[in-house]
């Protein structure tokens, strides 16, 4: 079994609320001068230019930027339209209408042209922010080696495990030969470089360096 089409209350709403105000502008542009289709294309005009400037409106409001631009054509479409409705309600001779108002409704389509140029060829805003890719460098070889520069020598670190060169002072030389001499007497075996290095009070580098000599 179909389903119902169940009528949109708010729908129907302003499809009335629109057909009416559509019949107030055109009827004020016609008692002010605007005969034939340029009656017509008056609200047509004023409808466009609010539909433009409510949908800039939403989409400044999105990406949270300044909308007061899109408020203020909003305003000016939307007191065009209200204008119409109050004025065709008997407070206005449609008859003899004055010459201001004339003016106004001659005046209206550059001021509608202006307005939708304006809301609709203006930089979309978004809410990523843009990418500006900065200058290209050469690899770091490369730029060692360009002209002019002068590349200076790499320093050499030395290998693990390898111990600078130390120079044992004569004198503790020969302390430490009467002190392997007292130790080999006593024990009988040659003086490690442990036990030296304590009994002289010097670091690891010193004992070793040491203990070379007295090979």
């Amino acid at each position: 079994m179909p389903r119902l089409v169940r009528p949109d209350t708010v729908l129907v709403q302003a499809v009335i609320a629109g057909a009416l105000s559509f019949a107030h502008l055109h009827d004020l542009a016609e008692a002010a001068g605007q005969h034939g289709w340029k009656a017509w294309a008056y609200p047509i005009s004023v409808d466009l230019l609010l539909v433009a400037a409510w949908h800039r409106l939403r989409s400044l409001r999105d990406a949270g930027e300044p909308a007061g631009s899109a408020w203020s054509w909003f305003a000016i479409a939307l007191a065009a339209s209200l204008g119409a409705n109050v004025a065709t309600a008997g407070l206005l001779d449609l008859g003899d209408v004055p010459d201001w108002l004339r003016i106004l409704v001659a005046g209206w389509p550059a001021l509608a042209f202006l307005g939708g140029t304006l809301l609709v060829h203006r930089p979309t805003p978004s809410s990523e922010p843009e990418t500006v890719p900065g200058p290209e460098l050469p690899p770091a070889v490369e730029r060692a080696t360009e002209p002019g520069v002068q590349v200076g020598p790499v320093p050499t670190l030395p290998a693990p495990g390898a111990v600078a060169a130390v120079t044992a002072p004569p004198a503790l030389v020969a302390h430490a030969q009467k002190i392997a001499a007292d130790h080999h007497a006593r024990t009988g075996s040659d003086i490690d470089t442990e036990t030296l290095r304590a009994r002289l009070g010097v670091p690891s580098p010193m004992a070793e360096a040491i203990a070379a000599q007295l090979v």
